[in-house]
C-alpha cells in the first residue's frame, strides 16, 4: 500500500476531496467523473464490502489501522493529513477523520428494479441529502426492497446522504426515473399499487392499510409534500394518524413510520 503524507491543500493528488461543501460543484463533478465520497471508517468499509472500487483515501493517521488491510487489497494510495489540512481542503470539519474517493457504478433501469421488487419507496423531488439518507436507512432496516427517485431528487451517493444512511445507499437497490409524472403510469403498468402519503383527513389511516402484493409508497418533497399529479395517480391516499395540533411529519420520519407499519401489517 502506498501511504503518502501530504501537507498542502493545493496538492493536485487531492483534487477529489476539494471543497466538498460546494454542492453545485459536486453535482456537476460527480456524475461526469463517476465518483462519490465515503466518509467515516464504517461507511468506507461498507462501500468496499458492497463492491465499490476506491480511487484513493484521505485520513488522519489514527484511522489508518482500521482501514489499512482493505485499502491495501484495493491497491490505492492513502494520503495522511492532519485535521487542519483536511478542513482547509474539504471546507468543513471531518468529524469521522477518514474519507475515500469511490468509483460509481451504473444504476439499474427503473424497469429492471420494478421487475425484481414487491415493495418500493418512491421519492418525489426530495432534495435534502439528509432526508434521502435517512429514508434509505429506514427502508433497508424495515424491509423495503428498492427506492425509485424522480429526476430532481437528491443524490443517494452524495457525501451527506451516504453518511446519514450509514452505507444503506450502497446495498439497497435504487434507480432514477427519466420522466415525471410519467413515472406513475410506469409504476401502475408494472403492477404496483400506488400509495400516496398525505396528511389529508379523508385519507385511509395507516393502521387500517392492508399490504398488497406489490406496493409503491409515494413520499413527497419537503414542505409541500406530494404533487397534485402524484395524488391524482395514486390508488390510495394514506395518512399517519397524529395528535391534534400536529399536521405532518418530516418526510424521513414519515417514511420510517409507514415502512414499519407495512412490515407489521404484513406479518
Amino acid at each position: 500500500m502506498q501511504v503518502v503524507r501530504v501537507d498542502h491543500p493545493a496538492d493536485p493528488r487531492l483534487r477529489d476531496y476539494t471543497s466538498l461543501t460546494d454542492g453545485a460543484l459536486r453535482r456537476v463533478m460527480e456524475p461526469a467523473e463517476g465518483l462519490f465520497i465515503a466518509e467515516g471508517e464504517k461507511v468506507v468499509l461498507r462501500a468496499l464490502e458492497a463492491g465499490y472500487a476506491p480511487r484513493s483515501a484521505l485520513m488522519e493517521e489514527r484511522w489508518l489501522p482500521g482501514l489499512a488491510e482493505p485499502l491495501a487489497r484495493a491497491g490505492v494510495p492513502v494520503y495522511l493529513a492532519d485535521q487542519p489540512l483536511m478542513e482547509a481542503l474539504t471546507g468543513y470539519t471531518v468529524h469521522r477523520g477518514a474519507l475515500a474517493s469511490m468509483q460509481r457504478r451504473p444504476l439499474p433501469s427503473t424497469a429492471e428494479l420494478m421487475a425484481r421488487c414487491r415493495s418500493v419507496a418512491v421519492l418525489e423531488d426530495v432534495v435534502n441529502h439528509t432526508n434521502v439518507g435517512a429514508v434509505f436507512r429506514a427502508a433497508a432496516a424495515l424491509g423495503i426492497e428498492g427506492v425509485l427517485l424522480t429526476p430532481r431528487c437528491a443524490d443517494p451517493l452524495y457525501r451527506r446522504s451516504v453518511k446519514v444512511s450509514m452505507g444503506a445507499s450502497f446495498t439497497l437497490p435504487y434507480a432514477r426515473f427519466e420522466r415525471w409524472p410519467d413515472c406513475y403510469r410506469e409504476l401502475s403498468e408494472a403492477g404496483f399499487r400506488l400509495l400516496a402519503m398525505t396528511p389529508a383527513a379523508d385519507a385511509v389511516a395507516l393502521p387500517e392499510l392492508v399490504p398488497g402484493s406489490k406496493d409503491a409508497l409515494l413520499l413527497g418533497t419537503e414542505g409541500e409534500g406530494l404533487s397534485p399529479q402524484a395524488l391524482a395517480a395514486a390508488d390510495l391516499r394514506v395518512q399517519i394518524p397524529m395528535e391534534a395540533g400536529i399536521d405532518s411529519l418530516n418526510v424521513a420520519s414519515a417514511a420510517a413510520v409507514v415502512f414499519y407499519a407495512m412490515r407489521w401489517n404484513r406479518c
